[in-house]
């Protein structure tokens, strides 16, 4: 049956593979610095939090997109076979079998991935974005105590992300029970 999750155009094809290579190969702090101070150079100016969301969304896209793209094949082909023995044509066998199946098996990686971007908006502030360590940067340079105020800051994060760990590693487990 081919590989679902790829276009017939080769032009296409290759712009979507280019993408989501610079996206996964490029760092995130890099993705930021070309797109907030490279494309001026191109004649195209973005505002900070512009190039901020557009460097967030270039990863997470090229990220989710392997991750959702590496669930839809882990379906068992056997699987996508029965559906075409039940005569489920391609599209009702993607909507009915494989998406839900893959997706199962992706949400895990998916909402790990989530908590890596959350932690990644921090660097942000290298484009001037006013964001949580950026105002913990200012108040340390006013009260001079940057060690208790980026503590303060980092504790923030793992509040949030602590606990989204462990509805990660929850789901990882509920979601697998099946297997």
């Amino acid at each position: 049956m081919g590989n679902w999750g790829e276009s017939k155009t080769k032009a296409l094809r290759w712009a979507s593979v280019i993408l989501v290579e610079l996206g996964r190969g490029g760092p995130v702090l890099i993705l930021l610095q070309f797109l907030y101070f490279g494309l001026p150079n191109a004649g195209m100016t973005l505002s900070s939090l512009s190039a901020s969301i557009a460097a967030l969304a270039w990863s997470t896209g090229a990220y989710t997109s392997e991750i959702i793209r590496a669930g839809l094949n882990s379906v068992a082909v056997g699987q996508r076979e029965a559906a075409q023995t039940l005569g489920l044509n391609r599209s009702d066998t993607m909507r009915i079998v494989v998406v839900p199946q893959g997706l199962r098996i992706a949400l895990p990686p998916l909402l790990g991935f989530a908590l890596l971007i959350l932690q990644a908006t921090s660097l942000c502030f290298t484009i001037a974005l006013p964001e949580l360590i950026s105002a913990a940067n200012d108040i340390g340079s006013e009260t001079f105590q940057y060690m208790s105020v980026l503590s303060l800051t980092g504790l923030m994060y793992a509040l949030v992300c602590i606990p989204a760990t462990f509805a990660v590693n929850y789901f990882e487990r509920h979601l697998g029970r099946h297997d």
